[in-house]
């Protein structure tokens, strides 16, 4: 059975950090590239993140160049998104998937002072 469980959302202050996983089972999940999307309300879903299935590229939406980083640990099955300098814009629930042919449930973030 496929899973990808996302983990790490939370409340955080402006310009604070929190650090986003996503463990994934039921598949060769390093054989997939890996990317972290996010829907704010009343918003269409949108890419923040990619990463190759050998982590040797990387690629951001504008909004989070600088700010956020996209990584993986294939022994590990788990991508993560550092997420730093975070902005109440940033407010949205954060999917990642694999291939965009899997799909975790979701984590909230909120940034909110």
């Amino acid at each position: 059975q496929v899973q990808l469980v996302e983990s790490g959302g939370g409340l955080v202050q402006p310009g604070g950090s929190l650090r986003l996983s996503c463990a994934a089972s039921g598949f060769t999940f390093s054989s997939y590239y890996m990317y972290w999307y996010r829907q704010a309300p009343g918003k269409e879903r949108e890419l923040v993140a990619a990463v190759t299935s050998s982590n040797s590229r990387t690629t951001y939406a504008e909004s989070v160049k600088g700010r956020f980083t996209i990584s993986r640990d294939n022994a590990k099955n788990t991508v993560y998104l550092q997420m730093n300098s975070l902005k109440p814009e940033d407010t949205a629930v954060y999917y990642c998937t694999a291939d965009r042919r899997y799909w975790g449930q979701g984590t909230q973030v909120t940034v909110s002072s």
